[in-house]
């Protein structure tokens, strides 16, 4: 082992052996910024040698979605269930070797989901090639936790996308932190910090060379998310959870999965024997905030079958970015049939933020005169 290594096994040995109490929070916050600040040199240190080999995927579609999970619990079948994709399947480990993509369609969307070889315990330390795995999974737009029956242990599937920068279901920490050359740290807030006092953030900033500058926190932050800030290189993902080969559980097993696993609302199927993948599919496009916007238009019904795919709180700005033409220029305005309008036909203008399934009519000013978008 490296001494690198030895001394961030070190450090997380002292943690595990320290009680967490107010009276030590300020010690293990120090510790804690210590390890971030050694993996970012392991990381570099890693580049610099070529960081092994990797993984190339080429993104395409509206959204790419990451199978994670153990060896062996069924990713490759869930893969050819949702894509028709041929991925290798077999009941022994590891029988993905490289990372297998297909693409599903949802609603009008296409969605690329990838299949990637079995995480292990200490993947984020490059076991089983999970730092070029873990590389791929910091890229997509959402992860699809896999678990069955035999492999349960979900929180240590979290924990190492955790070792690799990746937080699931959670957003940024609302601190905001500028650098300067010289006039010493200064710690503002506009809320109070309960858990970063007596000096605490002080003390971890320097541990990440920081002494000059400005750091606001505009929530109750804790050491964790200050580091996660000051690291930066920490990717936040959202994440939905599948139990696999739900056809082996029993129904107080099932009931006990869902109690202990409650916060990511699991979601239970089998890929082999085709149970639930529609409802899984449905929950992928809701995880990934798709809404789906149908043109209509003059004098013609839309397309029902082609929408326009947008995220959950887009705009007409937005939606004019995805039309062909001078849109941005030419726009007067919009009509709005559908959940976003206050009536039907509603005319808006580019911020008014649209629904899922709205039907919209672009109106466009040629030579001072108002004509209604018809796309070819």
């Amino acid at each position: 082992m490296s001494s690198l290594e030895e001394h961030i096994t070190e450090i997380e040995e002292e943690i595990r052996k320290t009680q967490y109490n107010k009276a030590t929070q300020h010690h293990i916050g120090r510790l804690r910024a210590k390890i971030a600040v050694l993996k970012l040199e392991r990381e570099a240190r890693a580049k610099g040698k070529g960081g092994g080999l990797g993984y190339s995927v080429r993104k395409s579609g509206h959204a790419t979605v990451g199978l994670v999970g153990y060896p062996s619990v069924g990713k490759s079948t869930l893969l050819t269930r949702l894509t028709g994709a041929e991925s290798e399947a077999a009941a022994y480990d590891f029988t993905t070797v490289s990372i297998i993509p297909g693409m599903l369609r949802w609603g009008g969307a296409s969605i690329q989901v990838l299949d990637m070889p079995g995480l292990v315990p200490g993947a984020a330390k490059g076991r089983g090639r999970g730092r070029e795995v873990l590389s791929v999974v910091r890229s997509v737009d959402l992860i699809l936790f896999l678990i069955d029956p035999e492999h349960t242990d979900f929180r240590a599937l979290v924990n190492e996308l955790e070792g690799a920068g990746v937080r699931v279901n959670s957003r940024p920490p609302r601190i905001v932190v500028t650098k300067a050359d010289r006039g010493g740290l200064t710690i503002s807030s506009t809320v109070k910090l309960t858990h970063l006092g007596g000096g605490l953030a002080t003390d971890i900033a320097r541990e990440f060379g920081f002494h000059n500058g400005l750091i606001v926190f505009r929530e109750d932050a804790t050491a964790d998310q200050l580091i996660d800030v000051l690291a930066a290189n920490r990717v936040y993902k959202p994440a939905i959870l599948a139990i696999n080969k739900c056809d082996k559980l029993s129904p107080s097993d099932r009931e006990g999965l869902a109690v202990r696993l409650l916060e990511f609302r699991p979601r239970f199927i089998s890929a082999k024997e085709r149970i639930a993948i529609p409802d899984l599919i449905e929950a992928m496009g809701d995880a990934l905030q798709f809404i789906r916007i149908y043109v209509k238009p003059p004098g013609r019904e839309p397309d029902m079958d082609e929408p326009v795919i947008l995220r959950r709180g887009d705009k007409v700005n937005e939606l004019l970015k995805r039309l062909p033409g001078e849109l941005d220029v030419a726009f007067k305005a919009a009509q709005v049939w559908g959940k976003s309008a206050r009536f039907p036909g509603q005319t808006v203008g580019r911020d008014h933020p649209l629904a899922d399934e709205d039907i919209v009519t672009v109106v466009v000013q040629h030579g001072g005169r108002a004509s209604t978008y018809a796309p070819a």
